[in-house]
């Protein structure tokens, strides 16, 4: 079975960092892109950020630039955010996922999900 598990999140002040992770199994880890998503209660699920399956592209929703940062590691099959100068706004539950094809803003594209990890921002 594809698993992907997500941990990092935590309770953190506004501006301060945290380190996200996803660890994969079950699939060839380095042949897929790979996306985080996050949602907060009563919302849509938005797109945050993708990485191409060698790392040689990343995207990023206009909220997150130059905050966020998107990274992989294929021989540990781990895909990171990287989450500075965190904002309140940033608070909701994160979700990695695997992509086959399709355009990356979207979450129909995405064929796997993790279980997601909780981030708060505190003002």
């Amino acid at each position: 079975q594809v698993q992907l598990v997500e941990s990092g999140g935590g309770l953190v002040q506004a501006g301060g960092s945290l380190r996200l992770s996803c660890a994969a199994s079950g699939l060839t880890f380095s042949s897929y892109s790979m996306g985080w998503f996050r949602q907060a209660p009563g919302k849509e699920r938005e797109f945050v950020a993708t990485i191409t399956w060698n790392g040689g592209r990343t995207y990023y929703a206009d909220s997150v630039k130059g905050r966020l940062t998107i990274s992989r590691d294929n021989a540990k099959n781990t895909v990171y955010l990287q989450m500075n100068s965190l904002k309140p706004e940033d608070t909701a539950i994160y979700y990695c996922a695997v992509r086959l094809r399709g355009d990356y803003y979207y979450s129909f594209s995405y064929n796997y999900w993790g279980q997601g990890t909780q981030v708060t921002v505190s003002s």
